[in-house]
């Protein structure tokens, strides 16, 4: 069911969205080489209990996982791209490392993911990084009074077509307010003018992830993780996203 907030409500969903963005920001600085990925957890987990925040990820279980989740934070590393299932991994110089953290403040959700590399990068792991975090920037401009879902999702593919990168449309953004997912689906990829039409009051995040060589996935022994089908590394970006009568309005936007 599609559920539209109120301005009141989208006022309300601010403060679960700046801690979120806090969170994200706080793991980005501490990912280092020597950190181990349960470290990060303990991290995000500290400053839920400080907040007086509610996990998303803790008890969730949804259909595609082998058991609840049973940690607060998703750490993907490398060939891990969604749903990274922290465990006892200590980071490497050059590891590429996605976050994805969601929580809930005051009854109302925020979701953000964020993608960095931890020590000496590889070019081609920041060109990916950057064609990620662009087709985020452009999916949000197309998130305004009148558009379709389709031309959130166009934009997305137009810029990893454009990088040559192909896309799964297996995982992708969805609706959040008083739960983590919500209607409508927003696929990273689509066609313009076509789906949903967008209306003030819809909260929605958007999270493009791409792959370098490849759009196949498979899911690790752990239940959770998704790896690339060819061992190839993945980037993910996300943001949680009120449209307004006056545009996209960012709700996770980190300073």
């Amino acid at each position: 069911m599609i559920e539209l907030r109120t301005p009141a409500q989208i006022e309300q969903m601010r403060p679960a969205g700046r801690f979120v963005a806090e969170v994200i920001t706080a793991l980005g600085e501490a990912a280092d080489v020597g950190v181990n990925l349960l470290d990060l957890d303990a991290l995000a987990h500290r400053m839920i209990k400080e907040r007086g925040a509610e996990s998303c990820y803790i008890d969730y279980h949804p259909s595609f996982g082998a058991m609840p989740f049973g940690k607060v934070l998703c750490t993907s590393v490398n060939d891990a791209v969604l749903h990274g299932l922290p465990h006892d991994y200590t980071l490497r110089d050059g590891d590429l490392l996605s976050v994805d953290f969601a929580a809930s403040v005051d009854g109302w959700v925020a979701d953000s993911a964020l993608s960095v590399v931890v020590g000496t990068p590889r070019e081609e792991d920041l060109r990916l990084i950057d064609t990620t975090a662009r087709a985020l920037d452009a999916a949000i401009a197309q998130a305004r009074p009148g558009n379709r879902v389709g031309d959130i999702s166009a934009a997305i593919g137009a810029v990893a077509r454009e990088a040559g990168l192909s896309v799964n449309l297996q995982f992708g953004g969805h609706g959040v307010g008083r739960t983590m997912h919500g209607d409508p689906h927003i696929s990273n990829d689509g066609r313009p003018g076509r789906g949903l039409k967008l209306r003030p009051g819809l909260v929605i995040a958007i999270e493009p992830w791409f792959l370098h060589t490849t759009d196949e996935i498979f899911t690790d022994p752990d239940g959770w993780t998704l790896r690339s089908a060819d061992g190839s590394r993945g980037a993910h970006m996300e943001h949680t996203v009120a449209i307004t009568a006056d545009g996209p309005l960012v709700l996770t936007a980190r300073d």
